[in-house]
């Protein structure tokens, strides 16, 4: 478990990481992110990475059973 709790905090640091690369992110005067927009930015990141661990996850499982099914 903390194996894969390290795979999504490094998955979504590399996703916020895209977004914020993102020319159509609005940052404050100050060139920084508002409160709520990291906050927001933070919460899809994380939940990206989860759904593409759990998709990922899916198909591994999925080609292998059709790999150990007889033909």
């Amino acid at each position: 478990m903390h194996s894969q709790t390290e795979e999504i905090k490094q998955i979504a640091a590399q996703l916020l990481a895209g977004m914020l690369a993102n020319p159509n992110i609005h940052l404050t005067e100050s060139g920084q992110l508002s409160k709520e927009q990291e906050e927001e930015l933070i919460e899809k990141a994380i939940a990206m990475a989860e759904t593409l661990i759990v998709r990922a996850e899916t198909q591994i499982e999925s080609h292998w059973q059709q790999n150990l099914s007889p033909s």
